[in-house]
């Protein structure tokens, strides 16, 4: 079976790559040309598969007013979890949720943040939490239909191609995971001493992740290879096209926490 998946994540690659092409004369023709992404779309077909992660998928990105490319990932991803609802979450969306369902402290923190990437890396961490479901980054595609993946299992973390890192741009979960939890604290730790020498991944990324990890047992990962990959459809270029250096890896480690009592980026 690990070979159909492959084959499905190369072909995956394939079109995602000829999609990501054909845009460039595309919105070269109609540099203005945007695609709305749904605040919300129901599941299309009922699934006989069972697991105790909700079939939810959460999304978001600095717009849902997207470039052709980022919204044939949608679409890919959506014909992957057709039996998923889907939500997609703009940032009053995600500060309302988070100071409605995390705790005054953790809303506090959230408000300091001075990157969007950032942000939704704290967000993610509690809307899994306390919802429940997938979480996708907006520039990730599935390999695999969603509810094979995610059937049977409680939780599912995957590690990257690079150096076998815990990353987060795919995360699924069944509501009040401890893990999380601990994850959120110690984003909340890291916001309230912040390091100026310490950037995203390390204040409120894939690093913050690893280190709540780091002393679990018994936690199993799954590869990205047969899960979620990240760049076939899209790019920076197509992702920010409208954000001109808006990508996380643009924000300096000093700019990122702001001091308490001051407005906070978008």
């Amino acid at each position: 079976m690990n070979a159909v998946i492959l084959l499905v994540n190369r072909l995956s690659k394939v079109i995602g790559n000829i999609c990501k092409l054909l845009s460039y004369p595309f919105h070269l023709f109609f540099p203005k040309k945007r695609f709305e992404i749904p605040s919300y779309s129901r599941a299309k077909v009922l699934s006989s598969k069972t697991s105790d992660i909700p079939k939810v998928i959460w999304q978001t990105n600095f717009s849902n007013k997207s470039t052709l490319p980022v919204y044939l990932n949608y679409l890919f991803n959506r014909l992957m979890s057709l039996d998923h609802d889907y939500y997609y979450v703009g940032n009053e969306g995600i500060e309302e949720f988070i100071r409605d369902n995390a705790s005054e402290e953790v809303y506090e923190c959230y408000k300091r943040i001075n990157d969007g990437a950032a942000k939704a890396d704290l967000w993610r961490l509690v809307v899994l939490n306390v919802k429940g479901g997938v979480y996708l980054d907006i520039d990730a595609n599935l390999v695999w239909p969603l509810s094979k993946i995610t059937q049977g299992q409680s939780q599912i973390f995957i590690k990257n191609k690079q150096d076998s890192q815990i990353t987060n741009f795919f995360l699924a979960t069944a509501p009040n995971n401890p893990i999380y939890q601990k994850t959120i604290d110690l984003i909340v730790d890291n916001i309230k001493n912040r390091d100026e020498t310490q950037g995203v991944y390390s204040t409120t990324g894939p690093q913050v992740l690893s280190d709540a990890l780091e002393s679990e047992e018994g936690v199993e990962f799954r590869s990205y290879r047969y899960t979620c990959i990240q760049g076939s459809f899209t790019n920076e270029h197509f992702q920010y096209l409208d954000k001109p250096r808006g990508k996380w890896i643009h924000t300096a480690p000093e700019d990122l926490i702001k001091d308490e009592n001051t407005e906070s980026k978008d």
